[in-house]
């Protein structure tokens, strides 16, 4: 199957951009996933806490992106639960 892709290649030089293009989305969106599961709050992997968003402070950036915000900076406005 690889041998008869890098034939159509050969055959039809638009292809590689398009194989490219959709390679980088490929590992962008599977990059994505691997960071939500990985560091995001609301996931918990173990039962030893039910609840890890709680371990987090208003100074902890879990955001994406976030270009105006300096979350080393944050008070805490909530009292503790």
């Amino acid at each position: 199957m690889l041998q008869q892709m890098f034939h159509q290649m050969k055959r039809h030089p638009a292809i590689i951009p398009l194989l490219g293009c959709i390679g980088m989305g490929t590992a962008m969106a599977v990059g994505y996933v691997g960071r939500v599961l990985l560091f995001h709050p609301d996931v918990c992997w173990d039962k030893s806490n039910p609840e890890p968003f709680h371990k987090y402070g208003p100074n902890v950036q879990y955001k994406f992106f976030s270009p105006k915000t300096d979350y080393s900076q944050l008070k805490k406005e909530g009292p503790d639960f």
